[in-house]
């Protein structure tokens, strides 16, 4: 089953069809209260990151489910050129994103073109070289690989995953990149 798409903004628009899909897939689905709830909350975190990652960017979010697998979808076309990012990049003292960090900094710089040619660890470019993409859970195992390393800066790493009601809720979340197009889908699979 797929949903229908709902374009979505950084001012709210379509937020509030986007939960009201959740809601409604819960419940074409029969999905138990709390299975409901987790899919609730997991569009309510990621339109929260469509707010705080894609500026005034419009995207389109969907929910498609393969046996009690849903995957949340948003999609989102890219519309700042590199010599732009470049020039407000330029004023930072590292001349980085330096908001990069974490969970939450991983997945927005794959919404960052300038951050793309320094993604951060572990982005991999698929066979055709044409797409790269991040795992929620290849990043987990390596922040627990630098954590037992005792690397700078994993024990906040860690933390910060920990906190996260993504972390905690979603089996994975995976971020591509296609051309200009971005899309993050977070799974979940529910016992329904």
């Amino acid at each position: 089953m797929k949903s229908d798409i709902i374009i979505i903004s950084n001012d709210g628009k379509g937020m509030e069809e986007a939960l009201a899909q959740a809601e409604k897939t819960a419940q074409y689905k029969a999905l138990p209260p709390k299975a409901a709830l987790h899919l609730r909350l997991l569009t309510e975190e990621m339109l929260g990151m469509m707010r705080s990652i894609t500026g005034e960017k419009e995207g389109r979010f969907w929910i498609e489910d393969q046996e009690n697998v849903f995957q949340l979808h948003l999609q989102v076309k890219t519309q700042m050129d590199f010599d732009k990012e470049e020039k407000l990049l330029a004023a930072s003292t590292s001349g980085k994103n330096e908001a990069a960090k974490g969970i939450m900094g991983r997945i927005r710089a794959f919404f960052d073109p300038m951050d793309w040619a320094s993604a951060p660890v572990p982005v991999h470019p698929d066979s055709s070289n044409t797409m790269l993409t991040w795992s929620m859970n290849s990043y987990r195992k390596q922040v627990k690989e630098d954590l037992e390393q005792e690397q700078e800066g994993a024990a906040e790493a860690w933390d910060e995953l920990e906190k996260s009601v993504v972390s905690n809720l979603a089996d994975e979340v995976k971020v591509s990149i296609k051309g200009w197009d971005v899309e993050m889908i977070i799974y979940k699979r529910t016992g329904a």
